[in-house]
């Protein structure tokens, strides 16, 4: 009888920790420290390593309800008529999450993307893009060339105007984001594009070992 006692309150210290991270990752960043947590769920900072030795586990396990989230705003962004619509619904709905979650901004913009939980999560997002841009552009809503690489540049933009102003206008993100997706409706974008390497370089994502033997302006053998 003790034993599932037992097992209860380990699962109840283990979702308390968790609700705790979540808290306090939403309102301060990724930067928390175990002790912090520890402090504010009433427990000692060993049980906090003891239930999350590696710290990306627990960051991934404190996300991933919003990361699915997010992935699933870009499946009901794709069931819109209207492709431009869609695109503009879905990514203000997306930094809607992350100015009320700082944790969660820094895990999508930042340099977390090696985390398999993003991996997914972009995975699964940007065929989602793609197929949006491309009913866009079809339609002549969207110039010709533009790419899911284009959408994360305004991501990135929107989201350090997002970091910077969070204490002096926390809704200033909102108007450098209809700048920026107004900018992307009318221009005359030039005709090299950014490739798959080079975003996962923006996102953080540590570069193959091919990848950094290659020179700056030297494409890899």
């Amino acid at each position: 009888m003790a034993e599932p006692r037992l097992r209860r309150d380990a699962e109840r210290n283990r979702q308390l920790l968790l609700e705790t991270a979540h808290a306090l990752m939403a309102r301060d960043g990724l930067e928390v420290t175990y002790q912090e947590i520890a402090a504010a769920a009433g427990t000692g900072t060993g049980t906090v390593y003891r239930r999350f030795p590696d710290r990306q586990q627990l960051v991934d396990t404190v996300f991933a309800e919003h990361i699915d989230a997010v992935v699933e705003l870009a499946r009901q962004a794709c069931r819109f008529d209207d492709p431009w619509a869609g695109l503009t619904w879905f990514m203000e709905r997306q930094l809607e999450l992350e100015a009320d979650n700082r944790g969660l901004g820094q895990l999508l913009r930042g340099g977390h993307q090696s985390s398999e939980l993003v991996i997914r999560g972009r995975a699964q997002i940007t065929p989602l893009a793609a197929d949006l841009l491309e009913r866009a552009v079809r339609t002549g809503l969207l110039p010709a060339g533009v790419t899911p690489a284009d959408l994360v540049t305004v991501h990135l933009m929107v989201g350090a105007v997002m970091d910077t102003a969070r204490q002096i206008d926390p809704d200033l993100w909102r108007r450098a984001l209809a700048v920026a997706l107004a900018g992307l409706q009318h221009a005359a974008l030039p005709t090299r594009q950014p490739d798959d390497d080079l975003i996962d370089r923006l996102f953080g994502v540590p570069a193959t070992p091919r990848e950094r033997k290659a020179a700056p302006n030297e494409p890899a053998e």
